[in-house]
């Protein structure tokens, strides 16, 4: 399910790396704006969370129990990332710009249950992931 991202894997260096931050996004989610948050997308960047895993990057999707969908969860900081999993050690992320994050959902739209941006705060907000990839397409290649 997890596609390996087109660029190499780093882990970022610092929480106020300004590489794993979109203003424009954590401002959108803070007024609860779902217009603001696809403008967002198709203009800035969002951080994708990878599996700490060896091998090539590869992006880290969640599911709940059972459940034979995933949750995609985007962030609008590193930082807010390492807020959803405080206790773990290694958190990979990579910024995606709006081709990539189209490119990922269109192959993986069917599996995906809900997107889910800043989960553990401040300004958490979910999408249907078909919402998010239609407004992604909006964007000219």
């Amino acid at each position: 399910m997890a596609r390996n991202p087109k660029k190499p894997s780093k882990k970022f260096t610092s929480l106020e790396d300004p590489s794993y931050r979109s203003q424009q996004l954590a401002d959108a989610l803070e007024a609860a704006d779902a217009a603001a948050v696809a403008f967002a997308l198709r203009n800035d960047k969002v951080v994708v969370p990878l599996l700490a895993a060896p091998g090539p990057p590869q992006i880290r999707v969640f599911r709940r129990d059972d459940a034979d969908t995933y949750m995609l969860l985007l962030f609008s900081s590193a930082e807010n990332y390492v807020r959803m999993l405080p206790n773990e050690k290694d958190h990979r992320v990579l910024a995606y710009e709006a081709v990539g994050l189209k490119e990922f959902l269109a192959e993986n739209v069917g599996v995906l249950e809900a997107v889910w941006f800043d989960v553990a705060g401040p300004h958490p907000m979910q999408a249907d992931p078909a919402d998010i990839l239609a407004a992604l397409e909006l964007t000219s290649d």
